[in-house]
């Protein structure tokens, strides 16, 4: 699949660059999809693999190192997303290829700063959420990635009407018309492997086969006319306001004892000041940036407190969209369309729109607290945007808050401090800030993961905090830690060093034993009954004592459902939830 996928969208990318107009008319959409493909099939080759999630995983790391350009970014966090929903299989449902589409688009959105509609990201929603949909009813592999091609495709001859300065060109979205080309190629390698009764419809058709504002954009019209052929010569070069494109990485692993802490969504904030088309990815001691600046020196002196610099890149796109125009018209560069620079940007700079424009802030926002890799990934997986890092010890000040809040573009915001010595800061910044903000006052990481399921998109904030509250406190939370010193509480005597559970607020277990205690806090958590034990494994946890308390539980209650999650928290060895 990706392998055919790459192909065909090498064999159109001078298709896609004709296509190009959005966010800014770098002219190059097709070759940068393509470079980054390539990047990814060399990775995937290089290491071969009949286990599915293994090779998801080398194709992901190869578009993640070789990503060029907005597209390519975005292209590189759809297949991070596949990769890491198929991480442990080793083959693949079609329930489980559908999921795997959607992890993909919830990753690609959490990249992009300010996501715009009418975009590659659009194609890749509209199609994943067509996915997950039909994947409920069919279960053949080749037939959900034909529905996923013909969603994309579809989805991809809306983009015009999404975005006006498409409309105003007339092309449809090319990161869009990229993945469209990949998904085709994905259908040709399993219909070509099978019968081949599906090949010859995805022959590239003849213009006469198709309705022509559907298969011949303006641009390609144009040309026959003996206009310009593409879409960067109907703009004008000085619209381009954030005029270098920059792209680089953040080695931290080469930054020695000296490396500032990354915040990510103070970093962003930073590169806001004098850019767009920002793009920060983050994976492991790698950081991947992307930004269009007005001040190049800034953005790298900004960067350098973080780690060694390495893979800079920094083009000048009006001299680039110089060559392009006289390129395609042999005339003046002067002579572009009259586009302003707030139509060729519509939507990049979404807060603070004014009301002549088009694109506006997203509905709602999330931000959440969270302590440990594995339950920040269990937000971001979810409907959060934001996580700050914090907990017991570690609590985010309001200025934090109110960094995250500024740095996220929605009309409504809902803040989960997850903890109880958080809810006043998450309070206090509601106050300062003159967002629409509702804090659902979360106590315990269950809580909060519980209040995020209960988010529903589609409804009004007063339903969706009412449900997210109710969703809460529905769910007994259990913590074990250390105890710090001796005391008695409660009637509960506690030595320094034992392992306590507690129960909501209230201490009920102490045992120097790390298992008896477990097995005593979740007796008094499931003495009112229970349906399903979430436990979350801190780092002090072992697979053997998680195994000890997940089969003492199902021995005590045959009909209890068990679900198991790396949390990665420090300070608790296990958080429980029982719904």
């Amino acid at each position: 699949m990706a392998l055919l996928g790459a192909e065909l969208l090498q064999h159109n990318a001078e298709r896609v660059n004709a296509l190009n107009v959005f966010p800014v008319p770098d002219g190059d959409t097709g070759t940068n999809m393509n470079l980054t493909m390539s990047s990814g099939i060399r990775e995937l080759r290089s290491k071969p693999s009949e286990h599915v999630g293994k090779a998801a995983e080398a194709l992901s790391k190869g578009l993640l190192m070789g990503a060029r350009g907005n597209s390519g970014v975005i292209l590189s966090q759809l297949f991070r997303g596949f990769s890491k929903s198929l991480s442990a299989h080793s083959e693949a449902s079609a329930v489980e290829v559908a999921a795997a589409f959607q992890h993909g688009v919830d990753m690609a959105y959490k990249a992009v700063v300010k996501p715009v509609e009418g975009t590659i990201l659009t194609v890749a929603r509209e199609a994943a959420k067509h996915a997950v949909q039909y994947a409920r009813r069919a279960t053949d592999v080749t037939d959900l990635m034909v529905e996923v091609h013909r969603k994309a495709h579809e989805a991809l001859q809306r983009t015009p009407d999404q975005l006006p300065v498409l409309k105003q060109v007339g092309v449809v979205d090319s990161g869009g018309q990229g993945l469209v080309f990949i998904y085709e190629g994905f259908v040709r390698s399993l219909t070509e492997s099978e019968s081949g009764g599906y090949q010859e419809l995805f022959q590239l058709p003849s213009e006469a086969a198709m309705p022509e504002e559907v298969a011949v954009p303006s641009a390609v019209k144009a040309e026959r006319r003996g206009e310009p052929s593409s879409a960067q010569a109907r703009l004008s070069t000085e619209d381009i306001e954030f005029l270098y494109d920059m792209e680089f990485f953040i080695n931290r692993t080469r930054a020695g004892s000296t490396a500032m802490f990354f915040d990510e969504s103070a970093y962003k904030k930073i590169l806001e000041r004098d850019g767009d088309s920002i793009l920060v990815i983050t994976d492991d001691d790698i950081i991947k940036v992307h930004v269009h600046s007005r001040k190049p020196g800034d953005v790298l002196n900004a960067s350098l407190p973080y780690g060694e610099l390495t893979d800079i890149h920094i083009l000048n796109m009006r001299e680039q969209h110089r060559d392009i125009v006289e390129h395609d018209t042999g005339a003046s560069v002067s002579g572009g369309a009259d586009l302003s620079s707030a139509e060729l940007l519509a939507g990049q700079a979404l807060t603070g729109v004014s009301p002549g424009q088009v694109f506006e802030q997203a509905p709602y926002g999330i931000i959440a607290v969270a302590m440990g890799d594995g339950i920040a990934d269990l937000f971001l997986g979810s409907d959060v945007d934001t996580v700050l890092s914090g907990g017991q010890t570690m609590n985010p000040s309001t200025e934090d808050f109110l960094m995250a809040i500024d740095a996220l573009s929605a009309e409504h915001i809902f803040l989960l401090p997850n903890n109880g010595n958080i809810i006043l800061a998450a309070e206090q910044a509601a106050e300062l800030s003159d967002r629409n903000i509702t804090v659902i006052p979360t106590r315990t990481i269950p809580q909060g993961l519980a209040a995020v399921l209960a988010f529903k998109e589609d409804e009004t904030p007063e339903r969706n905090g009412a449900w997210m509250k109710s969703a809460a406190e529905g769910v007994v939370s259990g913590q074990v830690t250390k105890a710090v010193r001796d005391t008695s509480i409660d009637g509960v005597t506690i030595r320094e060093g034992d392992y306590i559970g507690i129960k909501e607020k209230a201490i009920v277990v102490s045992h120097a034993d790390l298992l008896a205690s477990c097995q005593g806090l979740l007796g008094s958590m499931l003495e009112d009954g229970g349906d399903l034990l979430t436990v979350l494994t801190g780092d002090e946890s072992t697979d053997e004592l998680t195994s000890a308390i997940c089969q003492w539980a199902e021995e005590q209650y045959p009909d209890l459902e068990i679900e198991v999650q790396h949390g990665g928290q420090p300070l608790y060895p296990y958080l429980f939830a029982v719904e």
